[in-house]
């Protein structure tokens, strides 16, 4: 066993709060792990990292751990200690590591964050054998640290899992505001039964989540690429692009909406029906409106768990001037606000 302890691979005191730990295993993890990290043996270290704080994050292993450190040798025979090996004892030291999920944003993934640690030492226990990974280990056949790290390889490489995948998907703000189901079809890459990849069309039925907002992910477990080495499948994450109308604008959960309106709607007052995406709406317009005045209704926006509001931008145009009767009442108008000057 190394000498190095979980403490000092997460570079923390035996006396660390729980806090202390996680805080210390996130800034590791930033450091180290394979996408951001030049080091040859990246994946070994982060490995080692997650190790370590999936026992010292865990109170009960935490204590079985500093229980086992002041007596390396309890148990019977050599690594009896952490196997449970000897006379009676049950395999498995109950340590165990998992892949590092979400550390760097949706979708990042630590390659050699599967390694089961609880495998790997009950091979050293005397207490018969121990399936790993779908092969037998036990305990007479390591031959000491050599083959201590060559199970922990093999275990590794067994478990980790295929790349994540990312790409888009288009919906429309009516599904947003409502909810939907899409399908979408992909190329998607397969481990075929001889270890081959290859490509293959897929079917995906998505479900859209009402109220979700633009630039947000959804996440399809197991529906990335496969794994080269025999384990899981990634995930599929789809980043979600609203479409709308182009007299709508959307920021975050708020959405502005252009509305036209007419000059005496604006400048008398009115009550007026807008087609919105939250439905058909009665607006009251406020006399002397301009244009650019933004009408707030609150709650109206998308409905994401806070929900935005909808703004409705006025704009005043002119109708058409068509026939004369038209074009005497724009004379009168003319007429009427003579003495009315404005800034050019």
């Amino acid at each position: 066993m190394s000498e190095k302890s979980y403490y000092d691979v997460l570079g923390v005191s035996k006396e660390a709060s729980e806090a202390d730990i996680k805080k210390a295993y996130r800034k590791l993890v930033r450091k180290y792990h394979p996408d951001v990290s030049d080091l040859p043996n990246a994946d070994e270290k982060i490995a080692e990292i997650n190790n370590a704080y999936e026992t010292l994050k865990d109170e009960d292993k935490r204590r079985e751990y500093d229980a086992i450190g002041a007596n390396p040798f309890a148990g019977q025979g050599g690594f009896g200690g952490f196997g449970g090996g000897g006379s009676g004892g049950s395999a498995g030291g109950g340590f165990r590591g998992e892949v590092i999920k979400d550390q760097f944003g949706v979708g990042a993934r630590c390659g050699g964050g599967g390694v089961r640690v609880d495998d790997i030492f009950s091979a050293f226990g005397q207490g018969g054998n121990h399936q790993a990974g779908g092969r037998q280990a036990g305990g007479a056949g390591f031959g000491g640290f050599e083959g201590f790290e060559d199970f922990a390889r093999q275990a590794q490489a067994e478990s980790n899992a295929g790349q994540d995948q990312h790409a888009e998907i288009n919906v429309t703000l009516d599904s947003v505001y409502q909810g939907d189901d899409y399908n979408i079809k992909l190329q998607v890459p397969v481990r075929q039964a001889n270890g081959q990849m290859t490509h293959e069309q897929k079917t995906l039925s998505i479900k859209i989540p009402k109220g979700i907002t633009e630039g947000k992910q959804i996440r399809l477990a197991g529906q990335g690429s496969a794994s080269y080495s025999g384990g899981k499948n990634g995930d599929l994450f789809l980043k979600v692009k609203i479409d709308h109308p182009a007299n709508i604008r959307i920021d975050g959960a708020d959405v502005y909406q252009t509305v036209n309106v007419m000059p005496w709607e604006a400048g008398l007052g009115d009550k007026i029906t807008v087609d919105t995406p939250a439905g058909k709406l009665g607006v009251n317009i406020p006399a002397g409106s301009k244009s650019g005045n933004n009408l707030r209704l609150k709650g109206k926006g998308i409905p994401a768990k806070t929900a935005g509001d909808l703004y409705l931008t006025l704009n005043i145009v002119n109708p058409p001037i068509s026939t004369d009767a038209q074009k005497q009442a724009f004379e009168a108008l003319k007429d009427s606000f003579a003495d009315v000057d404005i800034a050019r």
